[in-house]
């Protein structure tokens, strides 16, 4: 049978099969796969990258209409449809998701359409893929010229939807090429690198069937504003958010001879004022110009968009009053005007007809406050509110909205009485955080919301129960007081089922022990109990937390040894104990992923164990102000994180997706003391790699191979009893900006290649035995004198002593003015350190055995000897 018979047969049976429907035996009737199309799949499979076979259902012997990701027309059996996009999700503390088990390597687009030719539908978002690669491809269409090989295979093309959006690491650097399929109806490049296509608009103007264009987060910068036309004849939807436009809205947008319903700006550096020329899109349903720089009054005729559902226009700098005639827009679902330098007063009228408003967005306070009648009842039921206003009440209109889903209120205050905890129980999430809310949770509030944040507020009183529903617990903070059994261990309010992943009640004033109830609650993977005044021990209990992730017990009066049962708490990345009164040797089952362990102001003892090499994504590493002795391991340098300054490539930011889209982000965070401050790191925690062992009484020299950190930012080994030279390879931590090493036995000289730390902020070489000159010419000289105190042999500046080989006969004459200057400081010493002693000793000892109070009592000391120092310094250089 010839391939015209076996077509006709083919449509034949079709036909048949269509007469037969209500027989049912259509529903069975399938054609297999096109050959042609077959070996073009097998191509496409040969030519990506698919470490986790993906496509493993792509076997040559089976029907490729049933492989995955292809959909075949049931009539002809020509592939039509190739949707492969990569399913990801956020992990818990990771600033981008996991992308190793998605398609990678090279799209070889062109190839790709002549082999399926009949192909109209292509979707390889969200993969890993690296290039974008346009074939030269007039071998692949036989007879035809070189001049006219684009018009066959390309431009004859069936393809309309094409989805590569996100694949975060692929750049295209011209759109020359895909402006020849001119089929194309829908193309989506959101998340694509195109920061070097700076002609970026005049080839999509080419595809005559555009209606949608998606190219949000793509780096462009050029919007071309002073253009009059663009010739986008079909397009009804344009999504340019996050970008880097800076210019003024362009006037060829206002020009589209289409019809556009949905136009997406938000989120770049846009300016100027609204022009009345918008009108010109009078079908828009959707607009979005959040986060920009808009300013100006909001124009009269926005009330003219009668089809309008979204506006969104937060985050600018709109000014003047709302206008009254936004509340004639019926058919507006969401409204966002907030962070805006709006005035006057926010009533009934602007709401007056907004019957479907969903979702409201408005921040009122002087000069712009709301005045609506205390009686008012809404036309409309909304699902989502995001508010701000003046107190100290509440609006009453508030308790109207019976099907609140999401409400979030900020920079507000108002006294919450058992009405309002009753209210917000039936939201599914609330975010009351930043506010100064005054109420009492004693009273038998029980919260019920998925999500609760009440962080940040005066709120007093014991903790609430919370039901099984509740997975977001966040009050941080606050004044609460008394101590955490009755959130913890009401088994018959949990009934076993509690869905807790995120706990936070730091900074409140809690007492009592930790509980043994933690068995509970196995979903929690951050708990936050910091800064209180809890005792007693950690609970074994806390082991069977095995999908803990981040656990902060810092600042309290914790005593005993760290349970091993935590070794079961396989995801643990963040391991924050500092300010207790813990004791015991350190952990040797930290889990290998850990990227945090603070450990500092303890009573930990014992060795250093080397087991902490093996923990190859460690950032912060925090043992100081304990009684840890022996020597630094040697094997640090495989801490790789440190080893090859990557450490900023997983963020320690919580996502926890929630309903629908919406995916709530939490900033762990970390007390950090470098460069001689207290830091505190959030957002920026996972930039920040530091070393801190000081405070201790570690011995013998620093192991070579710690020099080859050359990712760490901050290294303290002060306050132990090290010795040893400073090797040359020093100078290879480039990434230093803080190195501390006073109060150890260091001697020789410094070794030049110091000079080479460009980022050194803080240095402090003090009290050890240094010699020589401090390396000239440098950045070293830089640091105050302070920095190299009690070295007796070191000179050169910032020093006043002056170097021998810098003019024996005129430094003769210096060195016996210094033996009059070491006779007067010796006797300056003797006489204050009688009086200091005397009067600072009382103070001190009651400081020294208190363990939190240990390491600020040494820096208050050797803050007070430097300062000492410098007034001798002065007395002398004054006298001389």
């Amino acid at each position: 049978m010839n391939a015209f018979s076996s077509q006709h047969a083919i449509i034949l049976a079709w036909l048949l099969c269509t007469l037969m429907l209500n027989t049912g035996t259509c529903n069975n009737f399938t054609i297999g796969c096109n050959q042609k199309d077959k070996l073009g799949l097998l191509n496409f499979k040969q030519r990506v990258i698919d470490l986790s076979g993906v496509l493993s259902s792509w076997n040559p012997d089976q029907d490729c209409c049933q492989w995955r990701g292809v959909n075949c027309d049931h009539i002809t059996g020509r592939v039509t449809r190739l949707n492969l996009p990569c399913s990801t999700t956020l992990p818990t503390y990771i600033d981008k998701p996991d992308k190793s088990h998605c398609l990678s390597g090279s799209i070889h687009l062109f190839l790709l359409l002549v082999e399926l030719e009949f192909l109209n539908y292509l979707n390889l978002s969200n993969n890993d893929f690296l290039a974008l690669q346009f074939d030269s491809i007039h071998q692949n269409c036989h007879n035809l010229s070189v001049v006219s090989h684009f018009h066959r295979c390309v431009n004859s093309s069936f393809l309309g939807y094409l989805n590569l959006s996100f694949n975060d690491n692929l750049a295209i650097n011209s759109l020359q090429r895909l402006s020849r399929i001119y089929s194309l109806k829908y193309l989506n490049l959101s998340g694509i690198d195109l920061h070097k296509e700076t002609n970026w608009l005049q080839p999509l103007t080419m595809l005559p069937s555009l209606s949608e264009l998606m190219m949000s987060d793509c780096q462009l910068k050029d919007l071309s504003p002073s253009l009059q036309y663009a010739n986008f004849t079909s397009l009804n939807a344009l999504d340019l958010s996050n970008n880097e436009f800076s210019s003024e809205l362009p006037k060829w947008l206002f020009n589209l001879s289409s019809c556009i319903f949905f136009l997406e700006f938000g989120r770049n550096s846009l300016r100027g004022k609204l022009p009345e020329a918008l009108l010109n899109l009078q079908q828009l349903e959707f607009l979005n110009f959040e986060f920009n720089d808009l300013d100006g009054p909001i124009p009269y005729w926005f009330g003219k968009f009668q089809y309008l559902k979204y506006l969104i226009i937060g985050g600018n700098m709109f000014s003047g009053s709302i206008p009254p005639n936004l509340g004639n827009l019926s058919s507006l679902i969401a409204l966002s005007v907030s962070s805006n330098q709006f005035t006057g007063t926010v009533s009934e009228r602007n709401f007056a007809k907004l019957s479907k408003l969903k979702a409201l967005i408005i921040f009122s306070s002087p000069p712009l406050i709301f005045d609506c009648d205390s009686h008012w009842v809404p036309p409309f039921q909304l699902e989502r509110l995001f508010l701000r206003f003046v107190g100290p009440n509440l609006p009453k209109w508030l308790y109207t909205q019976r099907y609140l889903e999401r409400l979030s209120i900020s920079d507000s205050s108002f006294v919450a009485q058992s009405k309002f905890w009753n209210f917000v129980s039936r939201v599914s999430e609330f975010d009351l955080s930043h506010n100064l809310i005054v109420g009492n949770l004693s009273h038998n509030v029980l919260l019920n919301s998925s999500f609760v944040s009440l962080s940040s507020n005066s709120l007093k009183g014991s903790l609430p129960r919370l039901s099984s529903n509740v997975t977001i617990f966040d009050v941080s903070n606050n004044s609460l007081s008394g101590t955490i059994f009755p959130l913890l261990c009401n088994h018959k309010m949990l009934n076993g089922k509690g869905s807790l992943i995120y706990l936070d009640i730091s900074r409140n004033h809690l007492s009592g022990e930790l509980t043994n109830c933690w068995k509970n609650w196995k979903s929690l993977t951050h708990v936050n109990l910091g800064s209180n005044s809890l005792t007693g021990k950690i609970p074994s209990s806390m082991g069977s937390l095995v999908s803990l992730a981040s656990l902060h017990l810092h600042d309290n009066n914790l005593y005993g040894t760290i349970p091993t049962s935590l070794q079961n708490c396989h995801s643990l990345l963040i391991f924050n104990v500092r300010e207790n009164n813990l004791s015991g040797n350190i952990p040797h089952w930290i889990p290998h992923d850990a990227r945090a362990l603070q450990l500092r102001s303890n009573n930990f003892n014992g060795n250093i164990p080397t087991q902490i090499c093996q923990i190859s994504s460690l950032i912060i590493l925090d043992i100081a102000d304990n009684i840890i002795s022996g020597h630094i391991p040697t094997c640090l340098h495989n801490i790789t994180y440190l080893v090859f300054n990557n450490a900023s490539e997983s963020s320690l930011s919580l996502s926890f997706p929630f309903s629908g889209s919406v995916t709530y982000f939490y900033h762990d965070s970390l007390e950090l003391i470098t460069k001689g401050r207290v830091f505190e790191y959030g957002k920026n925690l996972h930039f920040m790699t530091l070393i801190d062992m000081s405070n201790n009484n570690l011995f013998g020299t620093v192991p070579p191979q710690m020099f080859n950190l050359i990712g760490l930012c901050s290294l303290n080994l002060s306050h132990n009893k090290l010795m040893g030279k400073l090797p040359y390879e020093i100078g290879n931590m480039r990434s230093l900006e803080s190195f501390d090493l006073s109060a150890n036995q260091f001697w020789g000289e410094i070794p030049q290649s110091l000079a080479n730390l460009f980022f050194l902020e803080v240095l402090n070489l003090s009290f050890n035995n240094f010699s020589g000159k401090v390396p000239s010419g440098t950045q070293l000289q830089g640091f105050d004198a302070v920095n190299y105190i009690g070295n007796p042999d070191l000179c050169g500046p910032p020093l006043p002593k002056i170097c021998w080989q810098d003019g024996e006969h005129k430094d003769s004459k210096l060195i016996d003015e210094d033996e009059d200057k070491d006779e007067f400081l010796s006797w300056f010493y003797i006489g204050i350190e009688s009086g200091f002693v005397t009067g600072f000793l009382g103070v001190s000892c009651a400081l020294f055995f208190n363990r939190k109070w240990r390491h600020v009592y040494f820096k208050f000391l050797y803050n007070m000897r430097d300062r000492l120092y410098v007034m001798v310094l002065i007395k002398i250089n004054s006298s001389g």
